[in-house]
């Protein structure tokens, strides 16, 4: 089954799962019942929280599909536009194109209402071409240690914040470390959360050594037996030589005191940002190892596509997007999701038997 034929079945069973949910509930709600729930929970933030961009996108679309009835190079012209106007990167969209052109040639795709399944397809594996996993990488055998770089105002403490909120509900013993020791107000911005989420918080005085910080932090993590430590760092972009040499003394201190870790070294990004999104990355990913990407402020933007640009141009895993301001906004990328959260309006309007026509 291909993935428009998923998402076409998946929408025409949504009022389905609700009854079923609300009988679980009645009859006591088993596990099943559970998983379900909080499948349709996450399925249903996703669309909530990508309204924006599928409000733009499918107006823009319904405009495209409406001025062409057929398939020509005034139509490829005028998607590629607005998928490049929607931040989804020009290489992207180039690759996108190309590929759309290609395939509607070798199918006999002579209707633009026929090729919104294969749009579909070839954006999403945009987003997931290479089969990675894009769950957080979790140590087994020990303490998780997760690194977060980024630019100051991208939501990186928040993000700290929500995680270890998140994860202290899962049962999970969690320290904070408190590395930005630059920015005016970081270190009570993190003990803020700390108290909030009901976590310890590691710290030293504003303007100690970072490296210091995050030593001191392992140290007392061991001490607690805690099962995961989140460490904030500077964000400050203005020499990328300090700030090349700053993560990498911090990176060399987290190792020698745990060989394998950090085991995440996650890039907070703002969506609202757009293309700076994909320049900051590209600043980072030369600085340190970025592991993977988290992606905020995706409900505030209209313009999501960056995440196609960020997942296939830069081929670093986006692992989580912040749909909201709510604690439990901050969710697990799923590709699958996000492309349901984007083509909703497209799928629904779609006949049923779009591809075999």
């Amino acid at each position: 089954m291909s993935l428009f034929q998923r998402l076409k079945k998946r929408m025409a069973g949504e009022a389905a799962e609700e009854e079923a949910k609300q009988g679980a509930k009645e009859s006591g709600e088993n596990e099943q019942g559970r998983q379900e729930e909080r499948r349709a929970s996450l399925s249903s933030r996703f669309r909530e929280g990508l309204a924006k961009t599928r409000s733009s996108f499918s107006e823009a679309m319904n405009e495209l599909f409406a001025q062409y009835r057929e398939v020509n190079e005034d139509f490829f012209e005028e998607l590629e536009e607005i998928l490049i106007s929607s931040d989804v990167g020009v290489e992207t969209v180039m690759e996108i194109i190309d590929e759309l052109r290609n395939e509607s040639l070798l199918k006999n795709i002579r209707t633009t209402e026929k090729l919104t399944p294969l749009i579909t397809e070839k954006m999403a594996e945009k987003l997931d071409r290479t089969g990675e996993d894009s769950k957080l990488n979790m140590n087994p055998d020990g303490m998780t240690v997760m690194l977060f770089v980024g630019v100051n105002g991208v939501g990186k403490t928040t993000t700290i914040g929500k995680m270890a909120h998140q994860m202290k509900a899962e049962g999970k013993k969690v320290v904070l470390a408190a590395g930005d020791t630059f920015r005016a107000g970081a270190i009570e911005q993190l003990e803020g959360w700390g108290e909030r989420a009901g976590v310890d918080v590691i710290k030293q005085q504003a303007g100690s050594d970072p490296a210091a910080v995050i030593y001191d932090a392992i140290k007392s993590a061991k001490s607690r037996q805690a099962d995961v430590l989140l460490c904030d760092t500077a964000g400050r972009l203005q020499n990328k030589v300090n700030l090349m040499n700053e993560l990498a003394k911090v990176k060399r201190v987290i190792t020698r005191e745990i060989p394998e870790a950090p085991h995440e070294v996650l890039l907070v990004l703002d969506a609202t940002t757009g293309q700076n999104a994909m320049s900051q990355a590209k600043t980072f990913r030369e600085a340190t190892e970025v592991s993977g990407i988290i992606l905020t402020k995706l409900d505030g933007t209209a313009k999501g596509g960056i995440v196609m640009a960020i997942r296939n141009e830069l081929n670093i895993p986006v692992k989580m997007v912040g749909l909201g301001e709510k604690l439990d906004d901050l969710q697990p990328f799923e590709a699958e999701d996000f492309v349901y959260g984007l083509f909703k309006d497209m799928i629904e309007q779609a006949p049923a038997d779009a591809e075999d026509r």
